[in-house]
């Protein structure tokens, strides 16, 4: 592209956000309740039951699994009504491959892990992580452990929560206050991306 893009990107897409934006595809970065990234250590109750379906069976690395809709209830619309709930999930879900997920839950033993981004050394554009406070699949600790991973790097990062919001956030009937933050960052940023230097390979 002749333009770098600005990249927004919600659980494993707020995962590939990061790792675009550390590549210098993008200017910079808004990564949404991203799935963790090689580095974060802790791993929650609620993380690891949303991820049990999918990570309880090995044989799920080779196939595409599909959640019930008492189990996208707890791992996306806890924060919703039940009727809410299962609303979207007749309306958005589809069976997923597993093996990104069980490529991200090994990453900390995993050399050349997918899920690995260089948060130390990399000169980017500005980078937002936002998270739902209420979150059970990518729980707000666990952002707030890839925000602290980034502590040394000299590039802008910033992290915002939302309360009382979880998984469901970019899809639910709250889905404007999540564009509304993510714009009113983004708009505040502008000088900086119509300024930055390319980044060097």
């Amino acid at each position: 592209m002749d333009v770098k893009p600005i990249v927004v990107g919600h659980s494993f897409g707020g995962l590939i956000a990061q790792e675009l934006l550390a590549n210098d595809y993008a200017a910079a970065a808004v990564a949404i309740d991203p799935a963790p990234i090689k580095g974060v250590k802790i791993l929650p109750f609620s993380q690891l039951k949303s991820g049990f379906p999918v990570l309880g069976n090995p044989a799920n690395k080779k196939r595409t699994v599909a959640l019930t809709a008492e189990q996208f209830r707890y791992s996306f619309g806890n924060t919703l009504t039940e009727e809410e709930s299962d609303t979207l999930f007749e309306k958005w879900t589809i069976p997923g491959p597993g093996r990104p997920l069980f490529e991200d839950a090994t990453a900390n033993f995993s050399r050349h892990s997918p899920a690995a981004v260089d948060t130390h050394h990399a000169r980017r554009g500005p980078l937002l992580l936002i998270s739902g406070t209420e979150d059970h699949t990518v729980p707000q600790k666990v952002t707030e452990a890839v925000f602290k991973l980034y502590a040394d790097n000299p590039s802008l990062t910033e992290y915002q929560h939302i309360d009382g919001r979880g998984h469901s956030l970019t899809i639910d009937a709250g889905w404007p206050d999540v564009a509304g933050a993510t714009l009113d960052w983004l708009a505040a940023r502008e000088p900086e991306l119509v300024t930055a230097p390319k980044a060097e390979r």
